[in-house]
């Protein structure tokens, strides 16, 4: 069996093969119009046909992109008669409080796709009015002359009592139009974010059917899963079904790989910084993969688990220009996979990857391992109108906007670590990403951070860590329980409930629970998610002072929701020790422009390193997939399995 992980990011494809003991690596600029053809262009060149049974592990920009570009399908929303217009509603929170111009993003599925069902049922799950289904049926004739590509259905208190619901899908479900049900989907309570969840799945539906359709097709025969923001795995199947899931599948594999990694060589108090050609995406893991159930994405409310990543438009093809008062900006509009940096030989406008290459950070001869050509002339030639608008030297042009993106950067890291209570001085600092090792330490020099960890192959290290992922779900009910001497009797009968439930959908399977809770102080807004224990109260105040400076022993606790992950363990990538043995390394020198002038450097290439290897900055590293720049206050060594761990002299 081939194992093959592929991630399929804003610029390039990535693909990480496992064949017995050989692991390979492959990389080719990604196809925005249609992802399937990266995908079955590179398993074609890296694959023979015939060669062996596939297992692939797949994570997709796809429903990220639908959903950003407002390019999903035609929605019908059927909800409780009156709360038609909830989705629209939605919040009284302003994205840009101070921004007087700012107006709220249109919904996915407009006013006039919006049926409102004579019916309903209480907090308590009491029906208060029966539905009727003659008029459900007279519903189902509409529908069909709408031409939907999708139906949401989202009543309210479904997450209490789904039987209204079920009536509804069993009446529609002849119509042979996919439809997403709230009590399957997000059986939670807050009618807003549940209804704007399941809108989205069927907003999302037909892009991701029709992609997971040209894949398959095209892969007859083989074992495909999919990666979800949660970090687990699904089916093809499943994914088409539920794409709501999958928002975020290729940042979540990167933390997973990055955890496993940092957790193989010591450190599982880590921040994980993945940049790449169009962003960046951090998250920090104390300890343990962090998830959250909440998040806005391109405007929009999506309530399913997943792992805590920040994402900001900071990457290699990040756009550097100047704004209408005169200062230098970088991103968040980026050069993409076509036309890419200038220096790629297509595009005009300067860039990130542009300015390392200007610099001496890049070299013209070894990009992708000598694989891929890039212009240095064309890199200089982007910047002439920067350098004539500022009346600065090309070089320092460059610097410029280094500092302006390490600066957009450092203040996204600040958030997911002080901004949450942790001392990011207690940290490593694990650095991927085809552009990350270009500018990690000095991320890591401003921020204090404890060390760095550059790992192998680090630009296709979300590739590696789909290889690295367990399969599992995640289950969950709004139970609104109050803390008393009760309490954990209510709650272990909740999640027995849940228990079932996975067992049904798993059977004869062999799997680990891991049980979580949805906490809160009475008369709060809004909840934390912790472990479940016997000691879950004074784990949810010291959780509580830790994100918020402060807590209230004394005073009444709500369970809200009761989670229940289910894991089916699978036979994961393992990372191997570094065969190389100790030896003397042929190391070239060359320039960079650093701090205003040019300094001599090393130049290593990474298959020459041996465990036990010290050196110190200035250098650069060169690989496969990536260029690690170390600047001159920095020391390096190379641990076991090949990881190098650097550190402020």
């Amino acid at each position: 069996m081939i194992h093959v992980g592929i991630d399929t990011g804003g610029t390039f494809t990535d693909f990480v093969i496992k064949h017995g003991s050989k692991l390979l690596i492959h990389k080719i600029p990604s196809t925005p119009t249609n992802p399937s053809q990266a995908v079955l262009k590179g398993l074609k060149a890296i694959i023979p046909d015939g060669e062996g049974d596939l297992e692939i592990i797949h994570g997709t920009t796809v429903s990220t992109n639908a959903l950003i570009e407002r390019k999903g399908g035609k929605v019908a929303l059927i909800t409780t008669k009156g709360f038609e217009d909830v989705i629209e509603i939605a919040r009284q929170n302003r994205d840009e409080l101070y921004n007087i111009f700012w107006e709220k993003p249109s919904t996915l599925v407009g006013k006039e796709h919006r049926y409102g069902v004579n019916e309903r049922i209480d907090f308590k799950g009491r029906i208060l009015k029966r539905i009727n289904e003659n008029e459900i049926s007279k519903l189902a004739l509409k529908l069909k002359r709408g031409r939907f590509d999708s139906i949401a259905i989202s009543l309210l208190h479904s997450y209490v009592n789904d039987k209204h619901e079920k009536i509804i899908e069993n009446k529609l479900k002849d119509l042979g139009i996919p439809l997403s049900v709230s009590s399957k989907i997000f059986p939670e309570f807050r009618e807003y974010e549940r209804t704007s969840t399941v809108v989205t799945n069927s907003y999302l539906i037909p892009k991701v059917k029709k992609y997971i359709e040209d894949l398959s097709s095209g892969l007859d025969k083989t074992e495909i899963s999919i990666m979800q923001s949660n970090g687990g795995l699904i089916k093809p199947s499943k994914a088409s079904k539920e794409p709501v899931r999958i928002i975020l599948s290729g940042p979540a594999a990167g933390v997973v790989g990055a955890f496993s990694i940092s957790s193989l060589v010591g450190y599982k108090k880590v921040i994980t910084y993945d940049m790449g050609g169009t962003s960046t995406d951090l998250a920090l893991c104390d300890g343990e993969l962090n998830f959250k159930t909440e998040a806005k994405i391109a405007g929009v409310s999506i309530n399913v688990p997943m792992i805590d990543v920040t994402t900001i438009g900071a990457g290699g093809g990040s756009i550097a220009y100047i704004d209408s008062g005169g200062a230098l900006k970088v991103g968040p509009m980026s050069a993409g996979a076509d036309p890419g940096p200038a220096c790629y030989g297509k595009g005009i406008n300067p860039t990130v990857t542009d300015a390392n290459l200007v610099l001496g950070r890049l070299r013209e001869e070894w990009f992708l391992g000598g694989n891929m050509k890039i212009s240095y002339v064309r890199a200089k030639k982007s910047m002439d109108k920067l350098s004539k608008n500022l009346g600065l030297s090309l070089e320092k042009i460059s610097e410029g906007i280094i500092s302006v993106v390490n600066a957009n950067m450092e203040r996204a890291m600040r958030v997911i670590s002080l901004g949450k209570g942790h001392d990011p001085r207690d940290f490593s600092f694990l650095s991927f990403g085809g552009a990350g090792g270009l500018h990690a330490c000095e991320l890591a020099r401003n921020l204090e951070l404890k060390n760095l960890i550059f790992p192998i192959n680090p630009g296709v290290l979300s590739a590696m860590g789909m290889l690295m992922a367990d399969s599992f779900k995640d289950f969950s009910k709004t139970v609104f329980i109050k803390s008393d001497s009760h309490s954990l009797a209510k709650i272990d009968k909740q999640l027995k409930l849940l228990e079932r439930k996975a067992l049904n959908e798993f059977p004869k399977r062999k799997l680990l629970f891991k049980y979580f809770l949805d906490v809160r102080y009475r008369r709060q807004s809004h909840e934390l998610t912790i472990p479940f224990s016997k000691d879950f109260e004074n784990v949810f105040h010291r959780t509580h002072k830790k994100n918020f400076g402060y807590m209230k022993k004394n005073d009444e606790i709500d369970i809200v929701t009761v989670r229940l992950r289910v894991i089916e363990v699978k036979n994961k990538l393992k990372i191997a020790r570094l065969k190389n043995k100790k030896k003397s390394i042929d190391t070239m020198v060359g320039t960079v422009f650093y701090n205003g002038k040019r300094i001599n450097i090393k130049i290593y290439k990474r298959d020459d390193l041996y465990e036990g290897l010290r050196f110190d900055g200035p250098s650069l590293i060169l690989e496969n997939t990536s260029t690690i720049f170390i600047p001159p206050d920095f020391k390096c060594g190379v641990e076991q399995f090949g990881n190098i761990i650097s550190e402020v002299l």
